[in-house]
């Protein structure tokens, strides 16, 4: 039996879903100060338009935006700060590689809080789709949504 868990936060990038085709998905950790963890915990942040980017080795989230803690004093945090990803050195690596040499990208899908209370990451490996990708892709769930109304009644 599953124990349910009281930290229930998850935020969503949905538009990257639309924008990129996922090709491998990645759980790390990210490294936050106090104030941030407790806007996400308020559910404060947004991931519009993040991205990752490699810098001495390193994995940085940048463009992600945990608001300001409404109870913080002058320790707040930056909102839009770049925000270090925690990964196995392994993971990087090969993650690194294939950045450069077939030209993917690396975006943030989901942050959520797991079940010790720690803030996640869900990061993937992405390539960029067409205009006609897209208007596929939509014409597949349109279609879907249609077979699932007349299977309903």
């Amino acid at each position: 039996m599953k124990k349910e868990s009281k930290h229930n936060i998850v935020i969503k990038n949905k538009k990257a879903s639309h924008d990129y085709l996922f090709i491998d998905t990645y759980i790390t950790g990210i490294q936050l100060m106090g104030t941030e963890i407790k806007s996400i915990r308020a559910g404060k942040a947004s991931l519009v338009d993040s991205y990752c980017r490699f810098r001495n080795g390193e994995l940085f989230v940048t463009g992600m935006n945990i608001s300001e803690y409404y109870w913080g004093n002058i320790n707040n945090h930056e909102p839009r700060r770049e925000r270090k990803l925690l990964l196995h050195r392994k993971e990087l690596r090969k993650l690194e590689r294939k950045v450069k040499e077939s030209g993917l990208t690396i975006i943030m899908t989901r942050l959520f809080l797991n079940d010790r209370g720690l803030a996640k990451a869900e990061i993937a490996l992405a390539k960029g789709k067409r205009e006609y990708d897209r208007r596929e892709t939509l014409k597949r769930k349109d279609a879907q949504r249609e077979i699932d109304r007349k299977l309903k009644f």
